[in-house]
């Protein structure tokens, strides 16, 4: 590109004030000069940190027996085994439950007789009869209450006799994420026998820097990036933030709830999060127009007859394409967001050559 001689303002600057520059129509489209005006608009701002992948705590349910008695077989032999809905998780060999079943069975060896002596259900009879239907109806109800399932009742009923160790089925699948008691263990009610969590859903807990409080608030949307190439990001929307800070790091704790049906995160796994704060009123200009420099940052404001000014500022907020501008410009003002650089640099060897004929 061939050098250009640029014009010298006609009016004087105060001493120590920038320098304006003075550029033609005709060199302004040499140099690919763009303007764009200093405007109001909404910007928000994307936060990025980390986060830890935890067990939904909310989802935690505990298993254990409802009555004394003896582990005979445990089917689950250490934390993070995954259990399913209906599967037998322990064997119970209960005493009481076995008195239970002799008191059952000899209710049905009542009705059976009771029914095989009449002939006709109806007064004395039918009230009998129907006396022994409630009682066959609350016993099996409190036979499911200390988790004996309809298949043992079935047995029960069906062959009349006892089933001296009781299989107990989990009403619910999850993640084992406690064992309280081992095979050969006497058990009580108060035994937290076995711990499981649902980790369809789970917690993101998010760490946060001081400066990054005053962006964040519950309700903001997070999107937590996929560490398998093969699946998308997860969308969260962060549910609470811890009031105190972690001494030692000096972040606060936030968290979301995220599906994990097919993210396929595992408690105790790190995740890179981003989090969108909600949008306001800033005024912006286009990122490509602020020249950072060890110094600050400063734009080429333009000016009426093609004169251009190097102007420091102060930014606050940037988005995916603007900064928000805090001081140094006006709403309605234009700057250069191509060829500023060019500009910049004119004008600042027309400084240098201004202050060295005025030292001579």
């Amino acid at each position: 590109m061939d050098l250009v001689a640029l014009e010298a303002p006609p009016t004087s600057t105060a001493p120590g004030s920038p320098s304006p520059l003075h550029v033609d129509t005709a060199t302004q489209q040499r140099l690919g000069v763009r303007l764009a005006e200093v405007t109001s608009r909404p910007l928000r701002r994307e936060l990025r940190s980390y986060g830890s992948v935890g067990i939904d705590e909310s989802s935690v349910f505990n298993i254990g027996p409802k009555i004394e008695g003896w582990i005979h077989k445990l089917h689950i032999n250490s934390v993070g085994q995954s259990v399913r809905a209906g599967q037998v998780v322990y064997e119970l060999y209960a005493p009481e439950l076995l008195q239970r079943q002799r008191e059952y069975i000899e209710l049905l060896w009542r009705r059976d007789k009771l029914l095989q002596s009449m002939s006709v259900l109806t007064g004395q009879n039918a009230q009998a009869a129907a006396s022994l239907a409630r009682e066959r109806l609350l016993i099996r109800r409190n036979f499911q209450y200390a988790d004996v399932g309809d298949d043992v009742l079935g047995e029960i009923e069906k062959g009349r006799r006892t089933v001296d160790v009781v299989p107990v089925r989990a009403a619910r699948g999850g993640l084992v994420t406690q064992i309280g008691a081992r095979e050969g263990s006497f058990v009580t009610p108060m035994t937290n026998l076995l711990s499981l969590a649902d980790i369809a859903t789970v917690w993101v807990d998010v760490a946060l820097y001081v400066e990054q409080l005053e962006w964040i608030h519950e309700g903001d949307a997070v999107t937590v990036r996929s560490p398998y190439p093969d699946r998308p990001d997860i969308q969260g929307r962060i549910s609470f933030i811890a009031p105190t800070l972690d001494g030692t790091a000096q972040t606060a704790r936030a968290r979301l709830v995220v599906k994990n049906d097919q993210a396929g995160l595992r408690p105790g796994q790190f995740v890179d999060v981003v989090i969108m704060t909600p949008p306001q009123e800033a005024l912006a200009i286009p990122r490509s127009a602020v020249i950072r420099t060890g110094t600050g940052e400063r734009v080429m404001l333009a000016d009426t007859g093609g004169h251009f000014a190097p102007v420091p500022i102060k930014t606050g907020i940037e988005g995916d394409d603007f900064v928000e501008v805090l001081d140094g410009l006006q709403a309605g003002s234009w700057v250069a967001v191509n060829g500023q650089f060019l500009l910049d640099a004119a004008a600042s060897m027309s400084d240098t050559a201004q202050r060295m004929q005025h030292s001579n």
